[in-house]
């Protein structure tokens, strides 16, 4: 078996402004990254706005689409934009999502990573906001806990970005694990250990600015792999961002590519144990475009082998 590999022409449609750090050069830097590795491809599927309400209000996501210019811009808040193209790629990042978790839960493959844009792990219920329109990887637990009947999801959301929409989407959602790593402080402020959700079932560790690996892998070892064991998911789900790399302009933690090979082995392991290795990634954050391209070639070339 290979890794089922999802993404689609439509995300270079989501066209940022000059010097917008989430931009269409992200998907060339990632598909350099998965050059040569064991990969069966996909076109992501378009979804359908029921899909998206799944996690958010049906009105925000009508909102969202009315919203949508003609030509140029339009903007959603400080750093959140749409073009006429964004709402495809958006809806197209949520298909490849659900078809990622229908194809793993399906017996198609045990992993898959969906390499999408715009980014999803900052929407929050009715708000656009950090690059983000809809809860892909949100939405993508909700499809597989309701769709699929699975009893037991997990989140792990290594982005150096706290992922705040997937922990307000998902706050009341009993069935699903979220874990998150991220610098604090840093945008967006949240992501507090004291932020455990309605059923205690968040697990936020704040890393500080200039930490590197061996620190992130201690917190992993003793606060977030422990907890995710414990919970014997059925499916693991990554928001995977790769904007800890110590050349990402954005943050102030010091990963290296090797340190995204770690985490996506034990995450593997975890999932073995549990899940049938059942693991489905998506891309989030990751904004210089070497280190990019290093970060997915280490993740994904875990999940391919």
């Amino acid at each position: 078996m290979m890794a089922q590999f999802y993404t689609d022409p439509a995300f270079a449609g989501h066209v940022t402004p000059p010097g917008h750090p989430e931009r269409i050069d992200r998907l060339r830097a990632v598909e350099a990254g998965v050059q040569g590795l064991a990969l069966t491809r996909h076109e992501a599927p378009l979804a359908a706005l029921e899909e998206v309400t799944r996690c958010h209000p049906l009105a925000y996501a009508e909102r969202v689409a009315a919203a949508v210019p003609a030509e140029a811009w339009a903007q959603l808040d400080g750093d959140t934009y749409l073009s006429p193209g964004s709402l495809e790629a958006a809806l197209r990042a949520v298909g490849g999502a659900a078809a990622a978790v229908d194809a793993v839960l399906g017996g198609a493959d045990t992993t898959a990573f969906v390499a999408c844009r715009p980014p999803g792990h900052h929407a929050e219920t009715a708000t656009a906001m950090g690059f983000c329109l809809f809860g892909t990887v949100s939405i993508a637990a909700k499809r597989a806990l309701d769709h699929h009947g699975v009893s037991r999801v997990a989140i792990v959301d290594f982005d150096v970005h706290h992922g705040n929409g997937t922990q307000d989407l998902l706050w009341d959602e009993g069935r699903c694990l979220f874990a998150s790593s991220h610098q604090m402080p840093l945008y967006p402020g949240t992501g507090s250990p004291r932020e455990v959700g309605a059923h205690g079932q968040i697990v936020n560790a704040p890393l500080p600015e200039g930490s590197g690996g061996a620190r992130m892998r201690q917190v992993y070892d003793s606060v977030i792999f422990p907890r995710l064991a414990e919970w014997r998911p059925e499916l693991i789900l990554i928001s995977a961002g790769f904007d800890a790399h110590a050349d990402d302009p954005l943050a102030g933690l010091t990963w290296q590519a090797e340190d995204y090979a770690w985490l996506t082995t034990r995450i593997c392991e975890i999932a073995a144990d549990s899940a049938g290795g059942r693991v489905v990634s998506c891309l989030e954050g990751g904004y210089d475009l070497g280190a990019l391209t290093q970060s997915v070639a280490a993740h994904v070339g875990v999940l391919a082998n």
